[in-house]
């Protein structure tokens, strides 16, 4: 008897538009990456922009997506790290679900008061036909998997995952406030002047 293969799936975006974009020239220091869209295995062009950024360089990662592709997000995260990428993360609009691992992989962390995170458990999907042992072992792995992503949540944003997982279960959308008062970030003013120059003060510190 063959059963379809569980697929880890986000919660259903909201529709976008760019995926993904960066400048054609990276600075040594000083360079700009955007994170847009849904995350998906499809999407070359979200990777390419962190391998082009010199080693040990410092840059801002823009963030408005509403997740996708848990493994990518996971690859995005590894790269960051990898490569000693000293980002700053900046949410612009949403940062959710998978999106919230390269986010939690940068070093300094900035949201809007207006900004929206959806923490939420790992979903899965059937799409392809296996058979059952395949499934049952998918099963099997999909808990590990679960669990250990939940962790490395909580290391990148060195937070407790006690907190975490009462935002991850059942799921909850967190504002920008919400995220700076539990202590993940630091908030920025649309209009208060330059952001560049908000951002700058706030690494100073």
């Amino acid at each position: 008897m063959d059963e379809k293969i569980p697929l880890i799936k986000p919660y259903p975006p909201r529709a976008r538009g760019t995926r993904g974009s960066a400048s054609r020239e990276m600075p040594a220091n000083d360079w700009e990456i955007g994170v847009f869209g849904e995350l998906t295995e499809k999407q070359p062009d979200v990777f390419q922009p962190l391998v082009e950024v010199p080693r040990n360089s410092h840059g801002t990662i823009y963030f408005d997506s509403c997740g996708g592709n848990t493994y990518v997000g996971l690859a995005l995260a590894t790269l960051i790290r990898l490569r000693g990428i000293r980002a700053t993360g900046v949410v612009c609009g949403e940062c959710s679900s998978a999106a919230l691992l390269p986010f939690a992989a940068c070093q300094r962390r900035f949201v809007t008061s207006h900004a929206t995170l959806l923490f939420h458990p790992m979903r899965w999907q059937s799409e392809e036909e296996v058979r059952l042992e395949e499934a049952a072992e998918w099963a099997r792995y999909f808990k590990v998997l679960e669990e250990d992503l939940d962790e490395l949540l909580a290391r990148l944003f060195d937070h407790p995952l006690e907190q975490l997982r009462e935002w991850i279960r059942p799921g909850r959308f967190v504002t920008g406030k919400e995220f700076v008062e539990a202590g993940l970030a630091n908030m920025v003013d649309l209009f208060s002047g330059d952001l560049k120059a908000q951002i700058a003060k706030a690494n100073s510190q």
